[in-house]
């Protein structure tokens, strides 16, 4: 009996493995899954095992989209669009202006809620460290982790991901970013930061991402997690030679609450230590609290280190 594309003989490569077309095309294996259930290509065959076998024909067109996705198309306009027109999308590419990169992110923040509304764990940490992976630290946390919080929100808010696919989402990425962040090691290189929450504060994902963006500037970060006690914070900063304390409070945080604990850390803390305050629950809103500083988007973060470093310096 002759080779089919289904039934390869040994001889006979009927395609590439999924990894094999992950490798060449730099595109990660869960998004071709996911093009695949979303815009029906790539339409892979399968071995005899029923693992995916990719023909040469759609390796290439794989190839033509990763082009088109570098120079700023997304994946929901390359797809409705025919190929034909491809053509002249690459051969323009001074004329082409990039997307932004969260506007980039657009077409995969609907697959990545997918994942997690699916509870599909391991398709999810997978998707999670291609983006960290392909993006560093800190862009994976301007870039993605930023969007995809508030995207999770909404779709919890609109009731198409329970309070669990959240909290799930959540757990997944507070374990890639902390083992990012130790894999950074430790430095020695000014600040000195001290990071934690007040007791009322229990959502840590901010703070871990506030701490990720400082290690990637490669601060000297100690993080006490959440809820820690005002007098433990005050010790801990007498004690630690620390530059900076950094706080973080969510939207749901008390406003009165977090300016009257501002005002006893501030009274409290050495000479030449300042505070650095993020989150919803103090963004936008003018605290007039000596050595405070209330930090706006997660992206001001780096700023300051860089302001902190350039007021400092010897």
């Amino acid at each position: 009996m002759s080779a089919s594309p289904e039934n390869p003989s040994p001889n006979t490569p009927a395609g590439m493995s999924i990894a094999a077309v992950e490798r060449d095309t730099g595109l990660g294996k869960d998004t071709l899954r996911v093009w695949e259930r979303r815009y029906g290509f790539p339409n892979p065959l399968r071995d005899p095992h029923g693992e995916r076998l990719y023909p040469l024909d759609q390796v290439e067109r794989l190839h033509r989209i990763k082009r088109l996705m570098d120079l700023g198309w997304r994946p929901g306009k390359i797809f409705a669009t025919p190929d034909a027109e491809w053509d002249g999308w690459l051969q323009a590419q001074p004329g082409v202006a990039p997307a932004s990169p969260v506007a980039e992110l657009q077409g995969s923040l609907a697959a990545i809620i997918d994942l997690v509304r699916l509870h599909s764990n391991e398709a999810l940490r997978s998707a999670l460290q291609q983006c960290l992976l392909r993006q560093g630290l800190n862009r994976f946390v301007i870039d993605t982790i930023a969007p995809l919080n508030m995207a999770v929100g909404e779709a919890w808010m609109r009731g198409t991901i329970e309070i669990a696919d959240e909290h799930l989402y959540t757990e997944h990425v507070q374990n890639l970013l902390r083992a990012a962040i130790s894999q950074r090691g430790e430095t020695r290189q000014p600040p000195r930061i001290l990071l934690t929450t007040l007791p009322e504060e229990v959502h840590g994902l901010g703070l871990l991402m506030a701490e990720a963006l400082m290690v990637a500037e490669g601060a000297q970060c100690v993080s006490l997690g959440t809820r820690t006690p005002l007098t433990d914070v005050e010790k801990a900063m007498q004690s630690g030679n620390f530059d900076i304390l950094a706080l973080s409070f969510s939207a749901s945080f008390p406003q009165r609450h977090a300016v009257s604990a501002l005002q006893t850390l501030s009274a409290g803390l050495p000479a030449g230590c300042e505070i650095w305050a993020g989150g919803g629950g103090v963004a936008q809103r003018v605290l007039d609290i000596a050595r405070v500083k209330i930090l706006g988007p997660i992206q001001d973060i780096p700023v300051a280190v860089h302001h902190w470093r350039s007021q400092h310096a010897n």
